[in-house]
């Protein structure tokens, strides 16, 4: 049974991630650039000072809302994950370095395809009658193109309930406990036979944590995003940029490879990788995965934020993937890459390639770091697909079920920590896959309403109804 189930995700998969889905998300890529007249360059700069000035904003958002820098963090918290660390090291093994230009590429177009899907969802969000601001892809889809649409809002919310468990969940925990297991082996501290005991421990403390976050609401969630994010990311940023600057004579000679590689990928990987699509699929896949451009699901998070602005808190998105790919994953990527470790090209790779590539230039006591940014990066991703999976189930069940459902998403975390997930992660890529296809539809046939709405913005601009940001 088992073995048609994986054949049966295989299947599909290859085709979500595929030839289709590629042409797609960066068809929609370039086509949202163009409509938008390169949003994501002329508007660069406001949305660097945007987020930045928000940084020290601690101004308290209405009952029910977030502040519109928590609604960023609490997308970043969803989208810079374990996929930064593991899945960045995946596709140069699997992709060659090559894979990182075209990471870049889907992160150019992907910073205005979550610009259009934070502006949507700010535009189209409702005011539920608890006074929370919900929105997302499934209310844009139901209030932006009609009742005859309804069915697409269903499928994109039941795929994202069917997601939550494995992509923001499960094997986030996995990597939380696999990550404390091997540093805790590497000095000696576990005792033969122990590991069991152990990871049942993390996942109950686990659970217990994502529940006491999930279940406070909304200003909780903002509340614990705001400090968790920027801590992780800097605390990431600063020791990767000391293994590229240990590394510096490396730099020109890796930056050869990843430009070569992205066309002739054989002569970079000795032959062991001779498909140019292949890079590029890697690449794009990634891309996708990690920053969720054409996703959705970062929406959900920013329209909860406390403005009116649509245009204004569509620009923490472009933000967001340059936070989240240009950065982040590239500095994965530059880690491994700089450091020299050596890169088993064509065979699948996951953390351990970024950790080697950390204890390699600092020595085994930063793996005490490294163990830190993982259980930070996973357990952030874990709430914030925590908010996305139960807005999918209120706008399917109504808020009835979205106690019960925080509940079960939280125990899941025990599952994560207990057993081995296998072809879970396969699975969760594929419906992760598939949340894409309602939101790129409607991303396409509402691109008209996100022209009107940049274009109002700009001439208020001009006229000085609103101040230039």
């Amino acid at each position: 049974m088992l073995g048609v189930i994986q054949q049966v995700n295989q299947a599909v998969s290859n085709f979500i991630w595929g030839v289709p889905a590629m042409a797609a998300i960066i068809g929609v890529g370039i086509f949202l650039t163009i409509r938008t007249r390169l949003i994501q360059v002329r508007k660069f700069p406001a949305a660097m000072r945007n987020t930045l000035g928000k940084l020290f904003d601690r101004t308290e958002a209405r009952e029910g809302t977030m502040s519109p820098f928590q609604a960023v963090c609490t997308a970043l918290a969803g989208t810079v994950g374990t996929g930064n660390i593991a899945g960045v090291a995946g596709a140069l093994a699997l992709g060659g370095p090559g894979a990182v230009f075209w990471m870049w590429c889907s992160a150019f177009l992907g910073m205005c395809t979550k610009f259009a899907e934070v502006t949507l969802a700010v535009h189209f969000r409702e005011t539920n009658p608890r006074g929370e601001h919900v929105g997302g892809p499934m209310y844009y889809i139901k209030n932006g193109l009609g009742k005859g649409w309804l069915w697409l809002a269903f499928a994109y919310a039941a795929f994202g309930v069917l997601t939550v468990f494995g992509t923001g969940n499960a094997t986030q925990v996995n990597t939380i406990v696999t990550s404390v297991d091997s540093f805790l082996d590497s000095f000696g501290l576990l005792a033969s036979g122990s590991h069991p005991k152990l990871d049942l421990a993390l996942g109950l403390v686990i659970a217990g944590l994502v529940a006491l976050v999930l279940l406070g609401g909304i200003k909780r969630i903002g509340s614990v995003t705001e400090k968790l994010v920027p801590f992780m990311a800097l605390l990431y940023i600063i020791l990767g940029l000391g293994v590229v600057l240990l590394n510096w004579r490396n730099v020109p000679a890796v930056m050869r490879m990843i430009f070569a590689g992205a066309f002739t990928p054989q002569g970079v990987t000795g032959g062991l990788i001779g498909s140019a699509f292949l890079s590029l699929k890697k690449g794009v896949s990634r891309g996708v995965f990690s920053n969720e451009a054409g996703l959705g699901t970062g929406s959900i998070a920013h329209s909860t934020a406390d403005t009116d602005d649509a245009v204004g808190q569509g620009l923490f998105g472009i933000f967001e993937v340059f936070m989240d790919t240009i950065v982040i994953c590239t500095l994965t990527a530059l880690i491994i890459l700089c450091s020299g470790v050596p890169v088993a090209y064509g065979q699948a790779a996951g953390a351990e390639l970024t950790i080697l590539g950390f204890t390699t230039t600092y020595g085994s006591w930063v793996s005490g770091f490294t163990m830190i940014a993982l259980v930070c990066f996973a357990f952030s991703t874990t709430i914030g697909w925590g908010l996305y999976g139960s807005r999918c189930v209120e706008f399917l069940f109504g808020h009835r079920l979205v106690k019960p459902f925080l509940v079960l998403y939280s125990l899941v975390a025990i599952v994560g920590a207990t057993m081995d997930l296998g072809m879970l992660w396969d699975i969760a890529e594929t419906f992760n896959g598939l949340m894409a296809i309602p939101n790129l539809i409607a991303l396409l046939l509402l691109s008209p309403v996100l022209v009107r709405l940049v274009r109002e913005r700009e001439r208020q601009e001009q006229t000085g109804e609103i101040a230039g940001k």
